[in-house]
């Protein structure tokens, strides 16, 4: 059959509960149109051979289907330490996640629990179209109808109580997962916050917020308070919580599990675990269903929630800077920046006083220093900015000419961190401080940081070749008087990236022609306590201010810039794998 005729359905079990998955994947088969192949998948570790070989046997009667069982050790072990996981929860839960990146071959998949039971004919579900939807989903009737969920969603998460779907059954948009790297921004948010009440549901829908495709609840209807439909209107029961038929008598519904049950070779063994299930399990089961309302009661009350560290849809969304970083890492595009610039406008011969020579220019150029400070000092304070060490001052303190300051760059700001540095080692009195920036800095920042990029001892870049010459001339003149200019031979700023980049040639460039050494500075950072604005923790920095490379007499202008190019990379190489203590490696590409 062509491929818009297969329905691919994933599971995801261990070995425990997979006997369980077969009463779902029976429900679906007896009710499925039998005009579509559909390729059932089960994600899992360590289901054994001898289970494999009872669902072969579900299946046998249906000349449409097949199955495949899937390891995902491989996968979970990428993100193993980055996961939270509780008593009731198992590794199985996240394997929805990794669909995308192993199964390049769809676009969209099912993803069904195996606490279900299929009453409708699933072909019909997966042909709802999805547009750039993320997801296809139905609303959690425990946030909607219970008042303890539907608070914690709505003042934990700041996500509408009615607009939280159930991750039971996902109609999931693989290719939008792909796009926008859905796994990589969960594994983010994780490291981020930790969501405690319903753990992965809770992340795809903070991920998902505003992509969902609304699907009927029919498809979902939950054994869980209100059941809106009539028996006859049900595509898919849903056992959640506590509900379970093979652990409690007298669930509602439970006929339609048993009807599939029966069809299985595990019908005998699940009723046997009815059996045996002891009163005292059965009081665990339903205490479990209130420690779960108060753990919620617990995170709506807390000092710190998710709504107060997300970003809320700014100009740019962090999480896709963060995936965008390591789409750029894993391809080797390193000098590419991840975030666009501003609109920009080229510079004219003359615009720019680089040397502040003209006494308007030195004007706006103190009130800029001063305001600057005052700006420095203001989110020192508030700690928007946290430099919690500079190592290595003397190696400016002792310098007796002009010098290249090089610096790691990921952050609009860092360059205030290396003032920082400057000031605590230098006397300002006699060597000033000036900073290479982007031409469209320049020109188009507006406001107040377009005033500081303007007039604070900064340096444009230039794409009109007469104002290159400007700049070159000027820059020249600077490092000969004995004054310092950051340049940040990486070309590129990559948000809160640690890693060293490769690095251009351009600074060594300007030290080797003027006989000057670069100092290679290197910021290290580490999570603070606090959040930030766009809800990520805000970095403590320790700036790393290593001995001066010299240009070597004996060696010729390429020879010297490809050596102290080569020096400075290794000096940041050494001391990131010092400071984090790991081998500086990169994202292989796949």
């Amino acid at each position: 059959m062509s491929n818009n005729k297969v329905v691919p359905i994933f599971f995801a079990c261990d070995d425990n509960f997979v006997k369980f998955t077969y009463v779902t994947m029976k429900s679906i088969m007896e009710n499925a149109s039998k005009d579509y192949e559909y390729h059932l998948y089960i994600l899992n570790t360590g289901i054994t051979y001898e289970k494999m070989e009872v669902g072969y046997k579900v299946l046998e009667p249906y000349s449409n289907a097949r199955l495949q069982f899937i390891d995902c050790t491989s996968y979970i072990k990428k993100i193993a330490d980055r996961i939270p996981l509780r008593d009731y929860y198992s590794n199985a839960t996240y394997y929805r996640l990794f669909i995308a990146d192993m199964f390049n071959e769809y676009d969209k998949v099912i993803y069904i629990d195996s606490d279900t039971v299929v009453l409708g004919d699933i072909s019909k579900l997966y042909n709802t179209e999805l547009g750039d939807n993320l997801v296809g989903a139905c609303h959690e009737q425990a946030m909607i109808q219970n008042k303890i969920f539907g608070d914690y969603v709505e003042t934990n998460l700041g996500l509408d109580r009615n607009n939280f779907f159930n991750a039971g059954l996902l109609l999931i948009n693989l290719e939008a997962f792909r796009t926008e790297c859905l796994l990589d921004q969960f594994t983010d948010i994780v490291s981020l916050y930790e969501c405690k009440v319903t753990q992965d549901e809770d992340y795809l829908n903070i991920l998902c917020e505003g992509r969902i495709r609304w699907i009927d609840d029919s498809w979902n209807t939950e054994v869980y308070g209100e059941i809106k439909y009539k028996d006859s209107e049900i595509n898919m029961i849903h056992y959640i919580m506590w509900s379970k038929p093979w652990h409690f008598y007298d669930v509602r519904l439970e006929s339609y599990f048993w009807k599939y049950c029966k069809m299985t070779p595990y019908f005998q063994d699940i009723r046997k675990i009815l059996d045996d299930y002891t009163d005292d399990q059965r009081k665990r089961d339903l205490a479990s269903g209130e420690r779960l309302a108060e753990l919620a009661i617990k995170e709506t009350n807390k000092d710190v929630k998710w709504v107060d560290v997300k970003s809320r849809r700014k100009s740019v969304d962090r999480l896709e800077i963060l995936a965008k970083i390591r789409e750029y890492e894993a391809e080797g595009k390193f000098d590419v920046d991840v975030e666009q610039d501003p609109p920009t406008r080229p510079l004219k011969p003359g615009e720019v006083d680089y040397t502040k020579k003209k006494f308007k220019s030195k004007v706006k150029t103190r009130a800029a220093y001063w305001i600057a400070r005052r700006y420095l000092n203001s989110i020192n304070r508030k700690k928007k900015m946290i430099v919690k060490d500079i190592i290595g001052t003397e190696n400016l303190a002792n310098l007796e000419s002009g010098a290249i300051l090089t610096c790691n760059h990921f952050n609009a700001f860092d360059s205030f961190a290396i003032q920082m540095a400057y000031e605590a080692s230098c006397d300002m009195r006699k060597k000033k401080f000036y900073r290479v920036i982007r031409e469209g800095n320049y020109t188009s920042f507006p406001g107040f940081f377009g005033f500081l990029m303007r007039n604070c001892y900064t340096l444009p870049l230039a794409s009109n070749p007469k104002v290159l010459k400007e700049f070159v001339k000027s820059t020249n003149e600077i490092l000969q008087r004995g004054d310092l200019v950051l340049v940040y031979p990486e070309q590129s700023m990559w948000w809160n990236y640690r890693k060293p980049k490769p690095l251009k040639k351009g600074a060594f460039q300007f030290a080797v022609n003027n006989n000057v050494p670069v100092v290679p500075c290197f910021i290290t950072m580490e999570d603070s306590d606090i959040i930030g604005p766009d809800g990520f923790k805000i970095q403590e920095y320790t700036i790393h201010i290593m001995k001066p490379i010299y240009p070597d007499p004996l060696k010729s202008k390429q020879e010297n810039i490809e050596n102290m190019m080569e020096k400075n990379y290794m000096m940041w190489k050494r001391q990131y794998e010092a400071s984090y203590g790991r081998k500086l490696e990169y994202i292989n590409a796949r």
